[in-house]
């Protein structure tokens, strides 16, 4: 088990203790979120479908205002703001481990909790990553695709624009690249900060620094763990969305876990 080797800094008056992870972690933290998954709370399947019905109507709304080249870019960044819905999974395993009443009727308990201005403003954060990412898959298409005549007139012709032409397969490398960047902040920033703030009264700053310095310390084992949650979002998109709702629970209780496995508490 990967749990020593603590370092300590000090964020904003704070000592936060962190521990070097390793894969053998991942394993523990994804086996258990999928024990907490099935103990008592597969009432809480519903909630999961909330995540992909939000999104499913973005895209028709995005697909009725003739923004097609947006539809791929919202879905992907639809993951940026994942941490802040999941909050209430990490109260709902904080609670089971402490031996606490986790029924459904406490996920939303970390609004009234110490901490909530704490995650308050940790969702502003993603939701400035999120912003400034549909800003930047917008110039990029405007810098690319955009140049290719009708390639908006349909979905049709856009998928054939995006493919079969070299502006198109342009917008994808680049968008990709730029993508893939926003991912590795919003990995960074949040991989225990959201946990953080729903376990103990702290202020969105020493949460987010010690996310980072989680990563910092942690590069390899923070990157895995970033692939599989993306794998595992991607599996459970496959089938229209649907196995979302069991993925979601899922990674949210197991980001707590491994929450408490790379910050002392």
């Amino acid at each position: 088990m990967a749990m020593a080797h603590p370092s300590q800094a000090e964020s904003a008056g704070q000592d936060i203790s962190i521990r070097t992870i390793g894969f053998e972690d991942l394993r523990i933290a994804l086996r258990q979120g999928w024990d907490d998954f099935l103990a008592k709370r597969g009432d809480l399947v519903f909630i999961g479908f909330i995540y992909p019905v939000i999104v499913a109507l973005a895209i028709m709304s995005a697909s009725r205002m003739s923004i097609l080249p947006l539809i791929f870019p919202l879905v992907a960044g639809a993951i940026l703001l994942g941490p802040a819905f999941a909050s209430g999974f990490y109260e709902l395993a904080r609670r089971r481990e402490a031996g606490l009443d986790a029924r459904w009727r406490h996920f939303l308990d970390v609004i009234r909790k110490p901490g909530g201005s704490a995650l308050f403003d940790l969702t502003c954060v993603l939701a400035l990553l999120f912003m400034a990412w549909m800003a930047a898959a917008w110039f990029i298409y405007h810098a690319t695709l955009e140049n290719v005549p009708g390639s908006t007139s349909s979905v049709g012709a856009f998928l054939s624009a995006v493919f079969g032409t070299p502006e198109g397969w342009e917008m994808i490398v680049v968008g990709n690249l730029v993508g893939f960047g926003f991912a590795l902040l919003t990995l960074a920033v949040s991989v225990v900060s959201f946990p953080m703030a729903v376990d103990r009264p702290v202020n969105w700053g020493v949460a987010l620094r010690t996310s980072c310095r989680v990563a910092w310390h942690n590069p390899v084992t923070v990157a895995v763990w970033g692939l599989i949650v993306v794998a595992l979002l991607v599996l459970g998109a496959l089938p229209a969305l649907v196995g979302l709702a069991v993925v979601l629970p899922v990674l949210g209780y197991a980001t707590w876990h491994l929450y408490t496995r790379a910050v002392v508490r």
